[in-house]
């Protein structure tokens, strides 16, 4: 199997909360590799423009404003079914029902307030690394 890249994120929470470095070290300790890395302050329209898809939706406008609350670092993951396996150590969406020892359930709080965010598809990576790198 050719190595597979994905986007990661680690949001303004996490970040608040001096994670960081937890969070690259569970990822490294399951084997990816880290391709790129960069810290950075998402504008508003740069937070509108990636979450785009939920436009509409109730919680567009307060995810908006979260993930520019604050630095995030953007990560680009090497790894065979990098997608799929980092899927599976950041957990489910809302920490409480994250499994044990994934990066959501470990640092995570709230749906929003989850620590981090992963491509869930090929082509969303694809899209996701070409906005942030």
């Amino acid at each position: 199997m050719k190595a597979e890249q994905t986007l990661a994120l680690i949001k303004p929470d996490a970040m608040e909360k001096k994670l960081q470095g937890k969070i690259i070290d569970d990822i490294l300790s399951d084997g990816f590799t880290i391709k790129a890395m960069k810290m950075l302050q998402l504008s508003r329209e740069e937070a509108r423009r990636f979450y785009a898809v939920h436009q509409g939706k109730e919680f567009y406008e307060p995810l908006v404003a979260f993930m520019t609350g604050g630095p995030v670092i953007a990560l680009i993951l090497e790894k065979d079914h990098a997608i799929e396996a980092y899927r599976k150590l950041m957990g489910k969406t809302d920490p409480r029902e994250a499994e044990t020892g994934s990066l959501r359930a470990k640092y995570g709080e709230t749906t929003q307030r989850n620590a981090v965010h992963g491509s869930d598809s090929p082509e969303n990576a694809k899209k996701e690394i070409a906005f942030f790198f």
